[in-house]
């Protein structure tokens, strides 16, 4: 049961969409999935609301007190566990990374996203040199360009490199798709090719990066993946009980 936390001081960096894409492939190759939305606006939770309900992913609202109990509760249900959090230096960042087995630092291409993952790596570094406590982790460069690498993507990758910090090799890539499915709900495969442009491309990549995240937390050999998923997604019934239900987990 791998709990994979995603951390940036920053908002904006690409956080909920990468955890919203990776969910989305792990669900369509059969696998549970359970999302835990740490931060206040709860974005994954209002796109829970929208979505039709599908039985191996579940969306839960936590908090600082709740979050704790509701990972031990996902992992009694199984699967993969992503862990959504605010862009801030809190006590709910801290509690998360502890409770990760891996943690993804998404970064843009730019100074200040960089300086957000640097907060988290220096938190993790801390983690090590006083308590002795190692959680692998990567950085993952969001809203790239796929067909041109900027100027700031290159100087972002040099200077990770420089401090030996270990980056995802495939990149979280600028798609209308990513953006689609926030408004639309369901998952990425759910899309319609007609009203989505280049979602082949967008699926491919959600697939790659999934992958890598695989190789990096490894618990079973993932299921065939499938294009279409129907079913529902474990959510609350309006927005209310959302904040109802993190109070309670």
């Amino acid at each position: 049961m791998p709990v994979v936390t995603f951390a940036n001081t920053k908002g904006g960096a690409g956080k909920t969409t990468a955890v919203l894409v990776m969910a989305s492939e792990l669900a369509s190759r059969g696998n549970r999935v359970t999302i835990l939305d740490a931060d206040q606006h709860g974005w994954l939770a209002r796109w829970a609301l929208r979505s039709p309900r599908f039985p191996q992913l579940s969306v839960h609202s936590v908090t600082d007190e709740t979050i704790e109990a509701a990972t031990l509760r996902a992992k009694k249900r199984g699967g993969y566990i992503l862990i959504d959090l605010p862009p801030a230096r809190d006590a709910v960042l801290a509690r998360a990374i502890g409770l990760a087995d891996h943690v993804i630092i998404p970064v843009q291409g730019c100074a200040m996203d960089a300086q957000g993952g640097a907060e988290v790596l220096d938190l993790l570094a801390d983690l090590d040199r006083s308590c002795g406590i190692r959680i692998g982790h990567s950085v993952l460069l969001t809203r790239v360009n796929a067909a041109i690498p900027t100027r700031a993507l290159t100087a972002a990758r040099e200077a990770l490199a420089a401090r030996g910090v270990r980056m995802m090799q495939t990149s979280l890539t600028e798609r209308a798709a990513y953006r689609d499915v926030f408004d639309h709900g369901g998952l990425l495969h759910n899309l319609e090719p007609a009203d989505v442009s280049n979602l082949g491309k967008a699926i491919e990549n959600a697939a790659q990066l999934t992958g890598e995240l695989l190789t990096l937390m490894p618990q079973r050999m993932p299921r065939p993946q499938a294009r279409k998923v129907t079913g529902e997604i474990d959510q609350p019934a309006n927005a209310a009980p959302v904040r109802k239900l993190a109070r309670a987990a």
